[in-house]
């Protein structure tokens, strides 16, 4: 099965064979290979866990639109997903295929608590202040990109230890947003 779609503006073409429950199966991205586990039977209602090259991923679906973008959410992070015109035939989207689809981390992104922009954008609101306690999917600040805002969540529980943005201030992908420790 293959699909093509875009993630934040960014084109893919996705190859499915088989998805097997459990055990790691191949799945080609922009034809190189990626091992993909499904952790658990898939219920598109619920988030999900998935591994990609052995790295662990929650992922959660909105409602899946084949005529318009619609968010992903890995890890809280909301990622923009848009189906192209081959793939809106489908009735049904392998959850796999648009999971994988997750930007390989950059340094910033890998330390902990550090959160960092998904996409380029505009910080429309910043919900939290340095001291403030949080708990993991609490809301951090809004991020206003290609006329819809996306609110960014805390990755883990702690304590805000430094926040680098404010209020209509534009921001690139993997640019710093808030520090938790």
């Amino acid at each position: 099965m293959k699909r093509e779609m875009a993630v934040d503006g960014k084109p893919y073409r996705v190859e499915v064979d088989n998805c097997t429950v459990g055990a790691p199966f191949s799945v080609k991205v922009n034809d190189k290979p990626v091992e993909v586990t499904l952790e658990e039977e898939l219920d598109c209602k619920k988030p999900f866990n998935i591994k990609v090259h052995g790295k662990p991923f929650r992922v959660e679906l909105t409602k899946i639109d084949r005529q318009a973008p619609f968010s992903v959410k890995v890890n809280n992070t909301a990622l923009k997903v848009e189906l192209k015109s081959s793939a809106k035939k489908f009735v049904a989207i392998p959850v796999a295929s648009t999971s994988i689809l997750v930007p390989r981390p950059s340094k910033k992104i890998m330390e902990e608590g550090v959160v960092t922009a998904p996409m380029a954008g505009k910080i429309i609101s910043v919900k939290v202040k340095k001291g403030d306690s949080v708990k993991a999917g609490d809301v951090l600040c809004t991020l206003e990109a290609m006329k819809m805002e996306n609110e960014i969540t805390a990755p883990k529980n702690g304590e805000i230890e430094e926040i680098k943005v404010k209020e209509s201030q534009t921001v690139n992908t993997d640019d710093i947003l808030v520090v938790i420790k």
